[in-house]
């Protein structure tokens, strides 16, 4: 069992040997979808990428709704753990798999009878179209068992071990690229063979992170029978992890119209923008592991009323999110032509294209890891609307804003101008986010010091 003390001792260090494996989990994890762009990419062509890339919006949306709920787990678990509530974390982690599975069966439903409904709602091209649905339809299969790991996988960040979900999806990982050769190689299933090879190295992950859960011995240790719908844990986990998901969602759906504009330029744009948008993932993953840090750590500090921490945390996390979201953008944009081309290696236009979303979103990529860390702070206090509300606001209202206004202007209306408006959009919500914080971080101060 690995745990880490968040409440005492020196911050910086802790939370950078928190964050670094949080950091490859998420590289791994998007390396499952970079498995597919680039095999898809050496034996089925740009036709193939195309598909794939195209449904990760889409995905995304149906998806994240109740991947939120998997942050409302984090916070009630890592709470419970500050205020030395040992039952409410037990009821925390029964609520919480159920709630997982209840998740994964209902988007499996939804994302396997209408995906083809879906994507025709995004104008995809009738060329990509037939390849894209029989993608999301294996891929949604596997619903449950990506709910369940993403799930768990919180319980075990929210004690302080982010180590062992790296360890067990390296062991699914592998799994994913042998099937993905095997599948698309051997046996010629194209996008379907790609999708098959996910879902099954996703019920590999989730099937251990569960036995991982089930041999701990203290209250986070998982036991079947007890599993049920604890009220004051599921009430808790649904005010957190709602509004995250639906915030979440709301992000995808302002990515679905812009996937939408991307697509009327045609199939060899699409293709150079899910390449780009692939290595740009790598960057968020990066990014957005700091979010989770301080979300862990402010939560469990927030529940033990250590409020000097937490300011602490705050300042530590937000230098180190610009530090490493800066260096690792002008890495990826300075290695550009080099990384696109393992995904496109045939369409130098498509390579073109891809380029230029990376010149447009990587200069200022760290502005999203700032946004992403007030966020988790705001949530990590105990506010769950309030980041919801600015985040839909000042990212989907001015990204969908933009579309309507400054895209339909004949000569904004490119794909460079839709680009632009993910900074716009990351700099005005981080700046709101921060205001939103300092006012409930006083709030929480002032209730504490009266009661």
């Amino acid at each position: 069992m690995r745990s880490r003390n968040m409440l005492e001792g020196p911050l910086l260090g802790n939370m950078i040997s928190y964050t670094i494996p949080i950091i490859l989990t998420g590289v791994l994890q998007l390396l499952f979808n970079a498995a597919d762009l680039v095999i898809v990419g050496r034996y089925c062509g740009e036709l193939s990428v195309a598909a794939v890339g195209n449904c990760s919006s889409l995905t995304n949306l149906l998806v994240n709704l109740f991947i939120g709920l998997s942050v409302g787990t984090t916070v009630a678990v890592a709470h419970s753990i500050g205020a030395g509530s040992p039952e409410a974390v037990s009821h925390t982690v029964h609520t919480a798999l159920p709630t997982a599975l209840v998740s994964g069966l209902v988007v499996g439903f939804i994302g396997v009878t209408f995906s083809e409904t879906f994507l025709q709602m995004m104008d995809t091209p009738e060329t990509v179209l037939p390849l894209s649905a029989l993608y999301m339809k294996i891929y949604f299969l596997g619903m449950p068992f990506t709910m369940v790991y993403n799930f768990s996988a919180s319980i075990l960040r929210a004690t302080g071990d982010t180590k062992s979900p790296l360890i067990l999806l390296a062991m699914a990982g592998v799994i994913n690229v042998v099937l993905n050769v095997i599948f698309v190689t051997q046996l010629d299933m194209n996008v379907a063979g790609v999708a098959l090879a996910t879902t099954i190295s996703q019920a590999v992950a989730a099937v251990l992170v569960v036995i991982a859960l089930m041999k701990r011995n203290d209250a986070c240790r998982l036991i079947l029978s007890k599993m049920r719908f604890y009220k004051p844990q599921l009430l808790k986990i649904i005010r957190v992890g709602l509004p995250a998901g639906i915030q979440s969602a709301l992000f995808s759906i302002s990515n679905v119209i812009i996937q939408s504009s991307i697509n009327s330029f045609g199939d060899v744009l699409m293709s150079g923008n899910a390449a780009s948008a692939n290595i740009e993932g790598f960057i968020y993953i990066t990014v957005n592991a700091f979010h989770q840090t301080a979300l862990n750590f402010i939560s469990q500090n927030a529940g033990a009323k250590q409020y000097k921490r937490v300011s602490r945390i705050l300042c530590l996390s937000l230098a180190s999110v610009f530090v490493v979201g800066a260096s690792i953008s002008a890495f990826a944009y300075l290695m550009g032509p080099t990384l696109l081309s393992i995904y496109i290696p045939d369409s130098p236009e498509a390579l073109q294209w891809g380029m230029i979303r990376l010149t447009c979103l990587c200069i200022p990529y760290f502005i999203c890891g700032l946004m992403d860390v007030s966020t988790g702070s705001l949530r990590g206090m105990g506010a769950s609307v309030a980041p919801m509300v600015i985040s839909v606001l000042g990212v989907c209202g001015i990204r969908i804003g933009w579309i309507c206004t400054i895209f339909q202007i004949p000569r904004f209306h490119t794909p460079q101008s839709l680009y632009y408006s993910y900074g716009i959009s990351w700099t005005v919500t981080f700046l709101i986010q921060m205001i939103a914080f300092f006012l409930v971080y006083r709030k929480r101060t002032k209730q504490d010091i009266f009661t």
